[in-house]
């Protein structure tokens, strides 16, 4: 029989955890854990040395104690119920690029359905359930952009450990897993922290494109190929513009290179199986791209939320890096249009790392009609490298 009850004194919470974890499949969620509602301290204490360091990526919430204690989300809070979803990582009959149709890629996060969709919904599947039994709980739940951090929670709830890569890592699943919370009146019982982990594997330290990485479980999120990529604005760092490479949103280098996510692939979830087409775009349509057509094709991908323009610049660069003879006119229009100085910028690096004549030319007279001062910084140093490497 399920655990119902107006009188919370007659609540067996064991049996009620129970029947929770047994739902989950139904409720279209593939791992709960349950955490004590106590507020973080060791975060605190970590979170306070990244931000003395510089290491925020500056999406955060930025209130610290908000990040760290329960408490100022829910009143009176006595668990917090931790869900993963798990999602795919490998793309089946991905498109190639090839010589004059080069693409970008978007990094598996943002693959399918927004996952911040996909998990609220879960959450309210789950809310919903809660409810039946217990009219009277009370739930406060957040997806990534909520204040709690997702991973610390996770870690608690026994869900996963964080490994060296700052990403939970699930014995089930690897590291491909969203994660959501919810924050209860609840007096459900703890589950106990998985006791795995890293051990002395370094590989995604290693393989990190920028040295983002700075030591297990420490992330320079300013040096981060996933942060930069959705940041809006110039990209002055030339060894950050190089790293980028074709990507567009995100970075997969430190889970794709994990043992743990060795062989692992989830396609169960149907809304969040990628669309090869929008998974790996041609980057050439990406320049010039309207709200709309943007809308439209990335409308529904959790790359969407921070609007056309760092997917737009990061084209450009990708345009460069694969150093694309025929995308020469479309950046050259760029340079000399377009009203966004980050894109111009951009396009100079690009026009600068494929070089010619043509190149030089256009960058020599837009260095006398250029007012931006970070662009023709750009443009100074394109031009410097196309004398350098003449045709």
């Amino acid at each position: 029989m399920p655990c119902t009850s107006t009188d919370w004194n007659d609540i067996d919470w064991y049996q009620l955890k129970g029947e929770l974890k047994n739902a989950a499949a139904e409720l279209g969620i593939d791992k709960i854990g349950i955490a004590s509602a106590e507020p973080f301290v060791e975060l605190k204490q970590i979170l306070v040395r990244h931000r003395e360091l510089g290491y925020e990526s500056g999406f955060e919430e930025p209130d610290l104690d908000k990040r760290t204690n329960p408490a100022l989300s829910l009143s009176e809070p006595k668990s917090i119920i931790s869900i993963a979803v798990a999602y795919p990582s490998k793309l089946n009959d991905a498109p190639r690029s090839e010589k004059g149709a080069y693409r970008g890629i978007l990094s598996r996060s943002a693959w399918g359905m927004d996952y911040h969709h996909v998990l609220r919904n879960r959450l309210q599947r789950l809310e919903a359930w809660i409810r039946e039994r217990l009219p009277e709980a009370r739930m406060e739940s957040m997806v990534d952009t909520g204040s709690l951090s997702d991973r610390a929670v996770a870690e608690r709830a026994g869900i996963g450990w964080i490994g060296s890569n700052c990403s939970v890592i699930t014995p089930e699943f690897g590291s491909w897993v969203y994660l959501g919370e919810m924050i209860t009146n609840l007096p459900l019982p703890p589950d106990t922290p998985v006791t795995e982990s890293c051990g002395d594997c370094t590989l995604c330290i290693d393989a990190c494109p920028t040295g983002a990485l700075v030591g297990p479980g420490q992330l320079n999120a300013q040096r981060c190929i996933s942060f930069v990529t959705q940041t809006k604005g110039h990209i002055e760092d030339d060894s950050l513009k190089q790293k980028i490479g074709n990507r567009l949103y995100g970075c997969d280098t430190c889970q794709i290179v994990c043992p743990k996510n060795k062989g692992k692939n989830w396609t169960h979830h149907e809304e969040l199986q990628p669309d090869p087409e929008q998974a790996k775009p041609l980057l050439l349509p990406l320049l010039h791209m309207s709200n709309r057509e943007f809308k439209e094709r990335f409308g529904t991908s959790a790359a969407a939320w921070r609007g056309k323009k760092p997917i737009q610049r990061n084209a450009v660069l990708a345009l460069g890096h694969f150093r694309d003879q025929s995308a020469v006119p479309a950046l050259i229009e760029l340079l000399e249009r377009d009203e966004r100085p980050e894109i111009r910028s951009a396009s100079a690096w690009a026009l600068g790392r494929i070089g010619g004549s043509q190149a030089a030319e256009v960058l020599s007279r837009g260095l006398t009609a250029e007012q931006d001062e970070i662009v023709r910084k750009e443009m100074k140093k394109a031009y410097d490298a196309c004398e350098l490497h003449g045709d």
